[in-house]
């Protein structure tokens, strides 16, 4: 069954161009992406000028620093701080058995896809998210993406109040989003005063995870 998401303002192709750009620049800095920094400023000079400006400023960022400062800060930004959380279900649940569930349910919705992930990756993480929206399934990606908004906004306002250099990539995803609704923004309020539930269950903090053919799926 097609899952049932608004109708956004900009076209499929801009979405994947926009999303599949921001999914790139938020993982982890290496040789590969500098050598992709040019190609992704031609992506984003062909984007709507609200969507281009937030990838350039990021992208300017990228340019600009040594490598190994971006990958210290990279680190610093998203693996040290828990409102820097990479993977959406983590906001929601927090480290806690519900989260399991959670992890199954995005698992299953690629399945469906006809991909799947390596065993050591999960695959709520926002670049693969991002990924699988932009080339896989438009409308089963942003349901995952509007299903875990609140958490999606507070990496935005963590990064704004840090003045992360991968904030714009971020506004990014976020301005091709509708605006939030009443319910999101009673979230956001509670994941801000509580932040994510506690409950220790030996979930890792694993690295972003690439989406493979299932074989002899469609």
């Amino acid at each position: 069954m097609t899952p049932r998401v608004p109708k956004l303002k900009y076209s499929a192709d801009e979405l994947a161009r926009a999303w599949q750009s921001a999914s790139i620049l938020l993982d982890y800095p290496d040789e590969r992406l500098r050598a992709r920094l040019e190609l992704f400023e031609q992506v984003a000079a062909s984007l709507p000028r609200r969507l281009g400006r937030d990838l350039h400023d990021t992208l300017g960022y990228l340019r600009a620093r040594p490598l190994r400062e971006l990958q210290s800060e990279y680190v610093d930004t998203f693996d040290t701080r828990r409102r820097g959380c990479l993977f959406l279900t983590y906001f929601s649940n927090g480290d806690t058995r519900s989260r399991g569930l959670a992890l199954l349910r995005i698992k299953q919705v690629y399945t469906r896809a006809g991909l799947i992930l390596t065993d050591e990756q999960l695959p709520d993480h926002l670049c693969v998210v991002l990924e699988f929206a932009a080339t896989t399934d438009q409308k089963a990606g942003l349901k995952i993406i509007l299903d875990n908004r609140a958490g999606l906004e507070l990496l935005r306002l963590h990064l704004t109040d840090i003045s992360s250099p991968w904030r714009g990539a971020l506004e990014t995803v976020c301005s091709t989003l509708p605006p939030l609704k009443g319910r999101d923004h009673k979230a956001v309020e509670q994941l801000i005063a509580e932040g994510p539930v506690e409950e220790q269950v030996g979930l890792d903090p694993y690295g972003a995870p690439e989406l493979q053919p299932i074989p002899g799926g469609r």
